[in-house]
Parts: structure tokens; sequence; C-alpha cells
């Protein structure tokens, strides 16, 4: 295919997810993700990075679910996070590519666990501290320029959501944040 579109469909993942931190509910973020991770899965499938495009395709499932936390009450069992890090890590050994696997494993996981949390500040600090970055290392090795644009206006877009609307408001239990 084209490199053109293959790197296309990679910046149109990064309006996406640019705009998930600004946002000011998690399940309207976790609605953005999925769709950004449904375009980045689809641009990693067409550069051969098989353990990325695995891993996002579970993050949108993750991110549906994610959405009806509130609603049911199923979906708040911390275990649920674990078996969705167990499914990474049978990616992970199934579409193993070397050490590069461990970058996609590493952000999958991290930001399950942030996320299971319900709270915004918890995700923001999970994607700030490794799951951005790992898929940064991930996205320049694997040669996706929008995901490396996505991960770089991610964490510019976590410190401005902080900016914006301070640490206090992103832990409050009882903020627009964690509806």
């Amino acid at each position: 295919m084209n490199e053109w579109i293959v790197q296309g469909i990679g910046f149109l993942g990064v309006a996406f997810f640019a705009l998930s931190y600004q946002v000011k509910s998690n399940r309207k973020l976790f609605l953005c993700q999925a769709i950004g991770s449904g375009l980045f899965a689809l641009q990693f499938f067409l550069l051969g990075a098989v353990s990325g495009a695995y891993s996002l395709l579970l993050n949108i499932f993750r991110g549906l679910l994610l959405m009806r936390y509130n609603d049911w009450p199923w979906v708040r069992w911390k275990g649920l996070a674990a078996l969705f890090c167990g499914l990474h890590g049978l990616i992970t050994c199934l579409t193993w590519a070397g050490p590069i696997s461990l970058l996609s494993f590493t952000a999958a996981a991290v930001s399950t666990l942030g996320q299971w949390q319900n709270n915004a500040k918890t995700i923001r600090l999970a994607n700030l501290f490794c799951a951005s970055p790992c898929w940064l290392a991930y996205d320049i090795l694997v040669h996706s320029w929008g995901g490396i644009l996505s991960e770089s206006i991610a964490i510019f877009s976590v410190l401005l959501s902080v900016f914006r609307f301070g640490w206090s408001a992103l832990g409050d239990p009882d903020s627009d944040f964690q509806k």
C-alpha cells in the first residue's frame, strides 16, 4: 500500500488521541481513544507491527467496556484489569517480534491498570509516565510518524489538562471527570 496512505491513517488517529485528553468525562475519553486505537491498529497492521496492532484492538474492547464502568457493576471488578493484562501478555507471546513487543505490552498493561481505577488523575499519570513513552518508542521503531506525533501530543495534552483543570479536580470522585 502507498506509504502516504499508511502514514495518513496514523495522522487521523492523532486527532482522536489529542482530543481524548481535552474532554471532561472518562466515558468520552475512552470513546475517542477507541477510535484512535482502531486507526492506529490498522496502520500498525499495514506497517507489519502486529504486536502493537493486536494490543490496540484489545484496547478498543477495553475502552468500550470502561465506557460503561458506572453502569455495569461487573465492569468495575478489578479482576477484569488483570484479565486484560493477561490477554496483552498472550498477544505479546503470540506475536513476539523481539524486545520491541515488550513496549506495546508495557504500554497496554499500564494504561489498563490506570484506566481501571476510573480516576482521571490516575489515568493521566499512567499515560504521562509510562504508556505514552512506551508507545512513543514503539512508534519510532516501527516508523509510525502519526504515532510519534500522537504520543508527543498526548504527553503535552495531559500536561495541558492538568494546567486547565488542576490535579485536585482530576482526582475528585464527584467531579465531571468521573462521569
